[in-house]
């Protein structure tokens, strides 16, 4: 079976078109003006280092902050801020912190309504947070409209609430691909990726946050008393640690096989005119998901330009992080092709920029947690695409970890729990490629998964997005 990506495909001339002018850059990353912090040089005392300055590790220097006003909290970074994954992503800000619910009851039943509690109030404080520092960061509430686009998608939707059909949905978002929607109104803000990084660091330094650029933390060295963080330059030496270095190689030799990076691939458009605007509605301004395992993300910016992400998710063997891996021109013709099968009223629209970014995929899609080093390091990984909102609530597990605090988190079986272990290569590289071909098999068999995907749902390693 053909999918409808295949059976409308848009004419090559449309899709070189649109390519033709695109910039290899992150639009988030160019849309801001960035500050620049200095790099790490000397010996530094803190009470808390954390490594990384991406969401995860941003949030956490600011709850350290507002829980401890006096502690002396360092942040240090191999680059810049939120020049990563947190840059890079779409910005859906969303309240699940299991990558779904379907994902947290498979794995977690009996905990699933207290992770879905934990996640609301995750959100909710999230805006409250922007609201109080005002940051300006384009949070916008607006839920996500998922759509159908093959016939068997439509009885996924069906006992969803707010379940919409295909002239109903159409009148939100005028698609010929939809057949069905529901659209979730409260549980999903956009962001603005490269803002809410910047303005995490703002409220971090106003609060007394150091925070140090261009220093990648080379070990960390546990004298009985204290570990001390090493760059190339310096060195700091604190009680605690917090590790947030998301699908780079971790610090830490027993999680490095936890996590492996998968790289996630995006364009963004030039402005919308009023009249190709006008030709697709879309005037609520919800963020758009279809329903294949190898999905498409899609959301509105605020000058009305259109984000469309997704679908391929490419492991290169080794699991090795290169930034020449982030200019794939098979990956942006097929994204590109898509979006017209899509929105075919807006051929002739050109694509102003083309990124792409490591996705830190674990077995269980969704932030593992831990101690380490006499429980002075904590750490959190694995966020699988679904780490902007995520990343607050790994900010307090890890500070409870390391205060060693009982807390509703911290007594989570889903927090308690270590998810399994990749293996190493090259029967990694095999693994991964036999979950993708099972995945697309899936996405042209009406959804059906085969014996591949339910034998790895059946040890716990399936993936439904």
């Amino acid at each position: 079976m053909q999918t409808v990506f295949e059976r409308r495909r848009p004419d090559a001339a449309v899709v070189q078109h649109s390519l033709a002018e695109t910039r290899q850059g992150v639009f988030w990353l160019d849309d801001v003006d960035r500050p620049r912090h200095p790099s790490l040089a000397g010996h530094r005392d803190a009470d808390l280092v954390v490594v990384g300055a991406g969401y995860t590790g941003l949030w956490t220097a600011l709850r350290a902050k507002e829980r401890d006003p006096g502690r002396r909290v360092v942040v240090l970074d191999a680059g810049r801020i939120g020049w990563a994954a947190s840059g890079r992503n779409g910005g859906f800000c969303e309240a699940s912190i299991t990558h779904g619910e379907e994902n947290g009851a498979r794995r977690w039943p009996e905990e699933l309504d207290t992770l879905d509690a934990l996640g609301r109030r995750n959100l909710d404080e999230i805006a409250e947070t922007v609201q109080r520092y005002g940051m300006d960061a384009e949070f916008e509430r607006t839920g996500t409209l998922s759509v159908a686009v093959e016939p068997h998608q439509v009885e996924w939707l069906a006992e969803e609430d707010g379940f919409l059909d295909a002239a109903a949905t159409r009148a939100l978002v005028d698609s010929p691909t939809y057949l069905a929607g529901a659209w979730e109104r409260d549980d999903t803000a956009l962001v603005h990726p490269g803002k809410l990084a910047l303005e995490l660091a703002r409220v971090a330094a106003e609060l007394g946050v150091e925070i140090y650029e261009h220093s990648r933390v080379t070990s960390l060295d546990d004298d009985g008393t204290a570990v001390a963080v090493r760059t190339a330059q310096g060195t700091v030496r604190a009680e605690r640690v917090a590790l947030a270095t998301n699908v780079f190689p971790s610090l830490l030799t027993r999680t490095r096989l936890l996590t492996v990076p998968v790289y996630d691939y995006v364009l963004m458009t030039e402005p919308l005119s009023a009249t190709q605007q006008a030709a697709i509605g879309w005037e609520g301004r919800q963020g758009i998901a279809d329903l294949a395992n190898q999905f498409h993300y899609y959301r509105r910016t605020s000058d009305d330009r259109i984000l469309f992400g997704g679908y391929d998710a490419v492991y290169h063997p080794g699991g090795r992080i290169r930034s020449a891996y982030e200019d794939r021109p098979e990956s942006f013709e097929r994204l590109a092709s898509h979006f017209f099968t899509t929105f075919p009223q807006l051929e002739g629209l050109r694509f102003s920029h083309r990124w792409a970014g490591a996705i830190d995929t674990c077995s269980r899609f969704c932030a593992f947690y831990g101690l380490a080093r006499k429980k002075r390091v904590a750490y959190a990984a694995g966020f699988t695409g679904l780490g902007v909102g995520a990343s607050r609530f790994a900010a307090d597990v890890m500070l409870d970890l390391l205060a060693g605090d009982q807390t509703e988190r911290t007594e989570l079986r889903m927090v308690r729990e270590t998810p399994i272990p990749f293996p190493p290569e090259p029967a990694a590289t095999i693994g991964v490629t036999l979950m993708k071909r099972a995945m697309d098999r899936a996405d042209h068999r009406e959804g059906r998964r085969g014996l591949f995907l339910k034998t790895m749902d059946a040890v716990g390693m399936g993936f439904d997005s």
